[in-house]
């Protein structure tokens, strides 16, 4: 597993920030651009008072649940395209994260331990005793440190654009996420990200106190190497899948061909590698049976 940034936010936000007025910058707003088309309507919503902060969260589908966890500066909303299909057979639990979407900054610090918790917390008040986690970037690091902190709540945990150490970022992004604070604010007025956090915020002037704690937050240093070999859920596996797969893995590695960290959540493919991970499918055909099959 390589050591990508698991608490990047949409880096297209520190993107814009270090090309401004070039052609980068122009594709970085335009790939973020992601209402193509309306999230259907929740069966439940409302707002969760969990430890001094009142999340937003929204249900929708049934079947199994799945806490679905979106990027820095978007909201649940960004999976729009995905989430139908993830609600066929599922139970999808959206949540805005502190400071995002529906959900309000508040004066707690911003980190992932306390979002971690705090999502345990919520599947526990909205009556779940375990779920299945995915979560995009920011997202990623906070189910990534929902399973470590309470790994009794999640089953199985899909991390999707993100890793578990700052190391293994671009160091040319390190340098352009540094610079994200409340200064930025009057840039971003024209991204979609701006637009769509005035539009549900319950308090749009706090968007450059958001800035702010992202910035604080993206310039720690992180390492959470340590803590990979905690993880109890189908995560991962150390010897060779064996002739008949006695050995298989439980983990599973996807790469998705020409797609980037800024269009990935609303990428189909995304939903196709990871339900079957989330199902448990596991039964393939062996050569046996693929050469039997041609006799």
């Amino acid at each position: 597993m390589s050591k990508t940034l698991i608490f990047a936010i949409l880096a297209s936000a520190a993107a814009l920030l270090g090309c401004p007025g070039t052609t980068n910058a122009e594709e970085a707003k335009t790939v973020m651009t992601t209402e193509t088309s309306a999230l259907p309507k929740p069966g439940k919503s409302g707002l969760l008072p969990i430890n001094g902060q009142d999340y937003y969260y929204a249900i929708y589908g049934k079947g199994e649940p799945l806490l679905l966890l979106h990027g820095g500066l978007g909201t649940t909303d960004m999976f729009a395209p995905l989430l139908p299909k993830l609600a066929e057979n599922r139970t999808v639990i959206g949540v805005d994260l502190q400071g995002h979407g529906r959900t309000a900054l508040g004066e707690r610090p911003f980190s992932l331990e306390a979002m971690g918790d705090d999502m345990a917390a919520i599947v526990e008040a909205l009556g779940y005793d375990k779920v299945d986690v995915m979560g995009y970037s920011l997202g990623g690091g906070v189910a990534f440190r929902m399973a470590i902190q309470n790994p009794e709540a999640v089953r199985r945990l899909v991390l999707v654009s993100t890793g578990y150490a700052a190391d293994g970022f671009y160091a040319e992004m390190r340098g352009q996420q540094a610079q994200v604070s409340a200064a930025a604010a009057d840039f971003m007025k024209d991204t979609p990200m701006y637009k769509s956090y005035v539009a549900v915020a319950p308090r749009p002037p706090d968007f450059p106190k958001l800035l702010d704690a992202l910035g604080n937050f993206m310039r720690q240093n992180r390492d959470y190497s340590a803590d990979v070999a905690k993880l109890k859920m189908p995560v991962g596996g150390l010897k060779d899948a064996g002739w008949t797969r006695e050995n298989l893995s439980q983990n599973r590695l996807a790469i998705l061909p020409n797609r980037t960290h800024y269009d990935v959540f609303f990428a189909p493919e995304l939903t196709a590698a990871a339900l079957p991970f989330l199902n448990g499918e596991i039964k393939v055909k062996t050569w046996d049976e693929v050469v039997s099959e041609t006799e």
